[in-house]
């Protein structure tokens, strides 16, 4: 409001009795209001009060009209508009005092002509606190409580993510590091094995030169993998070496064949260590295939450590331990550390299909935050596809913004719960499983620590959520 409309007369104690929030006052209450109050006079779309001002008045509608309306996610929706004498808005929390900071939550404007009953914010503060004191202590406890609540359950959400993703991450290390373990513990065996029989083949008296050609031979010998080749080709392979082993007098021969046929081992590479070896071909089998398993366990040990090795930095591309906190990042790799992270909870019998724009450039983001949003939207995804179906999640650029859409062929969200799904503490999970924070914090994180938006466009078994970010570095209030 401005300062012109200010000071255009005052109310009487008989006036302000006639409103409903005054009407049980007595008589010096309602002189001490009429001192002082002022009454001000605003034209036809005059504003009374904007939403981020310092709360400064309470405001009372005395006759005309006024709107209330509220800036939500970059639109102004409108919440109540009334001709009622004795409607209020403005600096409602005056009674708090300095512990809070007193800024106007909504935006009021005049419709029509109107007078309004103004009242500053401390003046009305005090009021409160003396004349209802109890109600006061009700109101103040109210307030801190349902803020500490939110809190407690903010950070209880954000538990539940990290505990969503420590599980997830301790499953798919176990898996590599068990096998890892298990190869290790038969390659010590298979080393002594082999020791013990390049002994036996110079014990029996295989010269240097025949020794340094099996050692030469060996790291020559596996052809094809026995993985490119099918089933029927791989049996007919081991009968074929099979018979050639017996036929050389080999002990165990059909013991033998499955192992160095997997090692790529035939016909031809046997003829080679038969020609090394000479008289001591069977000896000379037998260190042959002990080698070929400490290198096959070795090879699986590498794929093992290389396995928890990306897991590892897939955790750490989540948690983004090493990055600053604000700077510019790729969508693409924080969202499939996320999707690596979730991998144990996505399931068997969900598909996922990712369509990744190889020309979205970098986004100044805080990387850790977003990647919680991307959690705790697939996780309401695959929550609403009961573990089966089809998760999509792709990547655009939309004007001046980059654009997430993670879409699911679940059950849908009803019409009627659409505008209320990134209400806090609204939530359709059963009692225990949801806390009704998720998307609220999500909408927090994009809209007011990134300047961005998300929206949502839901059918039965087409739901998309798009998550939108500014390409560059937008104005945003200190955090």
């Amino acid at each position: 409001m401005t300062e012109s409309g200010r000071g255009a007369g005052t109310a009487t104690p008989e006036e302000l009795r006639g409103l409903f929030l005054f009407e049980d006052l007595d008589e010096e209450k309602l002189a001490w209001l009429s001192v002082c109050g002022a009454v001000e006079e605003l034209p036809a779309d005059g504003v009374i009060c904007a939403q981020g001002e310092p709360a400064e008045f309470l405001y009372v509608l005395l006759d005309g009209e006024m709107v209330m309306s509220q800036n939500v996610r970059g639109h102004i929706v409108e919440i109540n508009r009334t001709s009622r004498a004795g409607t209020y808005g403005g600096a409602v929390q005056a009674y708090l005092d300095d512990q809070i900071e007193q800024k106007y939550q909504h935006t009021l404007r005049a419709t029509r002509p109107s007078r309004i009953f103004v009242l500053p914010a401390r003046k009305f503060g005090k009021a409160v606190r003396k004349w209802f004191p109890m109600a006061t202590h009700l109101l103040a406890g109210i307030f801190f409580g349902m803020s500490n609540l939110r809190r407690t359950v903010d950070q209880r959400e954000r538990l539940a993510a990290l505990g969503t993703i420590t599980a997830g991450l301790t499953h798919e290390l176990n898996n590599p590091a068990a096998a890892a373990a298990r190869a290790s513990a038969e390659l010590g065996d298979r080393l002594l094995g082999a020791q013990r029989s390049l002994a036996d083949l110079a014990a029996r008296g295989v010269d240097c030169t025949h020794l340094g050609a099996l050692v030469s031979l060996r790291p020559a010998l596996p052809g094809a993998p026995a993985g490119r080749r099918s089933p029927l080709e791989v049996s007919d392979a081991e009968d074929e070496l099979g018979d050639w082993l017996e036929e050389h007098d080999v002990p165990d021969a059909w013991e033998l064949a499955p192992g160095l046929v997997a090692a790529g081992v035939g016909i031809e590479q046997a003829e080679q260590v038969a020609e090394a070896a000479g008289a001591h071909l069977p000896a000379a089998v037998r260190w042959l295939a002990e080698v070929l398993e400490v290198a096959q366990l070795q090879a699986e040990i590498s794929e093992a450590t290389g396995r928890i090795t990306a897991l590892l930095d897939s955790a750490r591309q989540y948690s983004q331990l090493d990055r600053a906190a604000y700077q510019r990042a790729d969508l693409r790799e924080l969202i499939e550390s996320t999707l690596t992270m979730l991998r144990r909870k996505i399931g068997p019998d969900v598909a996922v299909k990712t369509d990744f724009d190889a020309d979205l450039p970098p986004v100044p983001v805080y990387a850790a935050e977003l990647n919680q949003v991307w959690t705790n939207l697939i996780v309401n995804a695959l929550y609403a596809m009961g573990g089966e179906g089809t998760l999509t999640v792709r990547t655009a650029r939309e004007n001046d913004h980059a654009l997430v859409e993670i879409g699911d062929t679940g059950v849908g969200i009803p019409e009627e719960n659409l505008t209320r799904i990134f209400t806090p503490f609204f939530t359709t999970k059963p009692v225990g499983q949801g806390t009704g924070l998720g998307l609220d914090i999500s909408w927090r994180i994009v809209a007011d620590r990134h300047g961005g938006d998300i929206r949502v466009e839901s059918l039965p078994g087409d739901t998309r959520f798009q998550v939108l970010l500014p390409l560059t570095e937008p104005d945003l209030p200190d955090q």
